[in-house]
């Protein structure tokens, strides 16, 4: 079959969803086809909580109904090769797709360490697809010890809800000194730390796995030092790696990230007709400008409406000036946020910094059923007092102060602008308007810095 369509894209996460939908609302008289390769993929985000938290994991689908909506046509094949020259792509299925523009939207792949026995029956690597998960969820709950290896944000929220299924017994382990070590100062590191061990999980940082061991199916591992741990089942929690073979093949760019270099408008560095979104393109760094492996529903969802507004015309005012790289975890009620550079990341790259910390509640009075103690730490450039990143802990609220930060960030807010900031308040939803942790911390570094 051959099919001629404006706006191809291909992948259908929520990069791909996204740029369609803002393709449709700019572009109102283009025809426009999302190319999905599974039938029924999941809200990324959301795949830990399928384990337990969710009543029934097709809670967690990523439904298809926006494009429905917006009058977007879609085809589950594969696509396997990109003819720049005629702009045309072919499938797996022997279709064949034209196009004016094409967004690729094609996502990543788990990271499979080189782990001896790491192919054995019982080892996890998180896939996003429906059929899969639903699988590996049963088996998980079959399990009596479960290993989780990574202490990044994917293994830490999965230790986090295995650690509410009755019976079994999780290990967190972590190559790193401390868990969360790439978005977080070691302070945040530690709450995340306390609340793990709180609800019965096993944390071991500074640790590699060196075998994975059994007949056919993993019953124990074998870490570097010679301990070994009985294990009946292992996910791999260590993050993934940008697809980029199709746009390799199609003479492509790849960055130093390996991901798929675009311009500030998501224009492939090559061919000015293919953009790139998502998890597949590289990722540039908000201040420092270097490449960092950041791969986020938020920042994909970003790049998807600057690439979705500016495919035929460039819209200025949806550039990308960069990666703020902005996070937020959930562990056992405690809230963690983090945007732009950490304390060690900031020192690391030469910048010279104001560091300020303030301890608040997240409600007022204190008193307050449900009200939580929390930290905000910002980073502020020494000479200019532009904030350079910050971090957040407390309850729910922590994920509206990060977002305020990044907010900060992307607009190159000084400490004296974050100091007069104006915030709404309440008392069940915000601290107290006069001990409001952003405010106090920005006042806290404006007098270091001129005091």
């Amino acid at each position: 079959m051959s099919k001629k369509t404006d706006i191809l894209v291909i992948g259908a996460g929520p990069a791909g969803v996204v740029s369609a939908v803002t393709a449709r609302k700019y572009y109102p008289s283009k025809s426009i086809l999302v190319m999905r390769d599974i039938e029924d993929g999941v809200i990324p985000c959301g795949i830990p909580y399928m384990f337990a938290s969710l009543n029934n994991p097709d809670e967690n689908k990523l439904g298809m109904l926006s494009l429905e909506k917006n009058n977007i046509e879609t085809a589950v094949d594969t696509a396997i090769s990109i003819n720049r020259k005629d702009k045309m792509v072919e499938t797996m299925g022997k279709n064949k797709y034209s196009y004016e523009k094409l967004v690729l939207a094609i996502g990543s792949t788990p990271l499979i360490l080189p782990i001896k026995g790491v192919d054995k029956e019982g080892v996890y690597p998180i896939n996003k697809e429906m059929g899969y998960l639903k699988s590996i969820i049963k088996q998980i709950k079959s399990c009596k010890n479960v290993l989780v290896i990574g202490g990044g944000f994917i293994g830490v929220e999965f230790a986090d809800e295995l650690s509410k299924l009755n019976g079994i017994n999780v290990t967190l382990v972590e190559m790193l000194p401390r868990l969360l070590a790439n978005s977080f100062d070691p302070e945040f590191s530690q709450m995340a730390e306390e609340r793990l061990r709180g609800k019965g999980v096993r944390i071991l940082t500074n640790t590699r796995v060196e075998e994975i061991i059994g007949q056919v199916k993993v019953e124990k591992v074998r870490f570097e030092k010679g301990t070994e741990l009985p294990i009946d089942g292992v996910i791999l929690g260590v993050g993934t790696r940008p697809n980029v073979k199709l746009a390799v093949d199609a003479g492509l760019e790849v960055g130093a990230c390996k991901g798929i270099l675009t311009d500030e408008y998501m224009r492939t560095s090559v061919d000015p007709d293919i953009f790139a979104i998502g998890d597949c393109s590289c990722k540039r760094d908000f201040y420092t400008r270097k490449a960092i492996p950041v791969m986020l529903a938020s920042t994909a969802t970003a790049e998807a409406r600057i690439a979705g507004a500016n495919l035929y015309q460039i819209k200025v005012v949806r550039e990308n000036k960069g990666t703020i790289a902005i996070y937020s975890t959930y562990i056992d009620e405690l809230v963690l946020g983090s945007a732009g550079l950490t304390e060690k990341t900031a020192r690391d790259e030469g910048f010279e910094i104001v560091v300020s910390s303030i301890d608040g509640v997240d409600k007022h009075p204190v008193s307050l059923p449900g009200a939580c103690k929390g930290k905000v730490k910002l980073i502020f450039s020494k000479q200019s007092g532009i904030i350079l990143g910050g971090q957040v802990s407390c309850g729910m609220s922590c994920a509206q102060m990060i977002n305020v930060i990044g907010i900060a960030i992307q607009k190159r807010m000084s400490c004296t602008e974050l100091e007069t900031l104006q915030i709404a308040t309440h008392p069940y939803l915000t601290s107290a308007p006069t001990m409001y942790p952003i405010i106090l911390a920005a006042q806290d570094a404006y007098g270091k810095m001129y005091g």
